[in-house]
């Protein structure tokens, strides 16, 4: 576990298939007490001159379920070590024939179904209750930033994509993925919400890339299987590395968007 006094500005989330950030340099790793409970190791190191954190969504080796991964503990242990930005990579499946396997795509909306999570850090009493705006639930900075990285790397990464968040840990049935179609959904994943919506509570910056890794329920004429996710994104890893590592290099010190003023105006005042 390392020391109290170990700090970040900038996380990165790794979802399924990122469980490690390989170039990071002095590295060190803790393990986080929060109010909603304890961390998954997060392992906190250097890249050029930043300090970064990384945090397995899953745990070490995706050993938690999307429907239990503790998110409040995950976002609250990195707003304790001094993060302001997160970046965070989610697997995906396709609603829109124009996003295939192996392509990524930057989140911009989301539909939320999931129905038996945790989703706010307000919950009345002494901390009172707050109505957050998601009207924009990404950070317009590093949706910037993402994008004119990825046109530099020469990554073919789709500007826009509306996401819709499942429980799971099944997949989804043909029919829930033709209505979710019907509704504009790009993408159907089991993660992203609310973790976008909690950091959103702390005013951290945050931003998803997709990784489009099979065609949905319906589409795809293959049975879906986890083993195809994780061996698309075994081989699309070092890509998804190559645009956070050029990302974070090109992230100013300064924010210039309005996340770090989110409660502003949220808080319901008695």
């Amino acid at each position: 576990m390392g020391g109290d006094d170990l700090k970040a500005e900038i996380a990165v989330i790794g979802g399924s298939g990122v469980y490690a950030l390989d170039l990071l340099q002095d590295v060190e790793a803790t393990v986080v007490d929060t109010p909603y409970g304890r961390s998954p190791e997060v392992i906190v190191g250097k890249l050029d001159d930043r300090r970064v954190a990384f945090l397995p969504r899953h745990g070490k080796g995706h050993t938690v379920p999307p429907h239990m991964v503790n998110y409040r503990a995950n976002l609250w242990a990195l707003h304790e070590l001094g993060v302001k930005r997160v970046l965070a990579t989610t697997a995906s499946g396709s609603i829109n024939s124009k996003m295939r396997p192996g392509e990524l795509a930057l989140l911009d909306q989301f539909v939320d179904f999931t129905k038996r999570r945790p989703a706010t850090f307000y919950e009345g009493g002494e901390r009172g209750v707050v109505h957050i705006d998601v009207t924009e639930p990404y950070c317009p900075e590093l949706r910037s930033i993402l994008t004119e990285a990825a046109r530099e790397l020469k990554i073919k990464l789709h500007p826009r994509a509306v996401y819709a968040c499942m429980d799971g840990p099944r997949f989804e049935t043909a029919a829930e993925i033709r209505a979710l179609r019907r509704l504009g959904c790009d993408l159907v994943g089991m993660t992203n919400v609310p973790e976008c919506v909690l950091a959103r509570e702390l005013e951290l910056c945050y931003a998803a890339v997709a990784v489009v890794t099979n065609f949905a329920a319906g589409i795809s004429r293959a049975k879906l299987t986890h083993a195809e996710v994780a061996e698309l994104m075994a081989t699309n890893i070092e890509r998804v590395k190559r645009l956070l590592f050029s990302t974070i290099s090109r992230i100013p010190a300064a924010r210039s968007c309005a996340c770090g003023k989110a409660l502003e105006g949220a808080v319901v005042k008695v």
